[in-house]
């Protein structure tokens, strides 16, 4: 537990810099650079990653069960999921409804993706690595919408400084449905019986 709970302190923490002190990262960016913060974020979150993974890993070894939760739960989660996939491909596929509706919707699918293993799972581990991502997703969501769109839908020419209205299409959101349900497909009936050793619907 000790190593899911470290990996979850670097993971969620360095994600967590801009809902707690942009200051400090606006700062760290000033004196050395763009890049250099970049670097940073993505080696604190591929160690806190593969420490989650790991440590996850080993609460299941010896599971902890606070609770049963009761088999429809199972299929509750498995429905969020198909949402949550969506919300997650969203941010990917330019001018679509959904992102131009939501303005951050990777967040939203974070939520609903941790949301959706709280309530079909009651061991421990989980409650710990599910309920962190929520809480955190919470407070970023909120944070976000404080802060504003980060890329909001409307685009910048690269040599004048003209605004240009980028309009959403019916056509992009289609294929982003799309698109979620086929990876939602994939992840379900393949790679999470491959990657977590347990079958969504066996």
């Amino acid at each position: 537990m000790t190593i899911l709970i470290l990996g979850l302190f670097l993971f969620l923490g360095i994600h967590s810099v801009r809902i707690f002190s942009e200051q400090s990262r606006q700062g760290f960016i000033d004196k050395h650079s763009m890049s250099a913060w970049m670097g940073l974020f993505s080696i604190v979150s591929i160690i806190g990653l593969v420490l989650i993974a790991y440590g996850y890993g080993q609460t299941r070894l010896n599971p902890v069960f606070l609770w049963h939760p009761p088999l429809f739960t199972r299929h509750i989660a498995a429905l969020l999921m198909l949402f949550a996939m969506v919300l997650v491909v969203a941010p990917y596929v330019p001018r679509n409804h959904i992102k131009a509706k939501l303005g951050h919707p990777m967040i939203l699918g974070v939520k609903v993706w941790a949301f959706a293993h709280l309530i079909a799972n009651g061991r421990l581990g989980d409650v710990v690595l599910f309920g962190a991502f929520l809480a955190w997703a919470i407070l970023d969501f909120r944070s976000a919408r404080q802060r504003g769109s980060t890329e909001p839908a409307a685009e910048a020419t690269a040599t004048t400084s003209e605004v240009i209205q980028v309009e959403p299409t019916t056509t992009a959101t289609i294929t982003t449905i799309v698109i979620g349900i086929a990876a939602y497909l994939l992840f379900a009936l393949v790679l999470h019986q491959y990657l977590i050793g347990i079958s969504v619907f066996g």
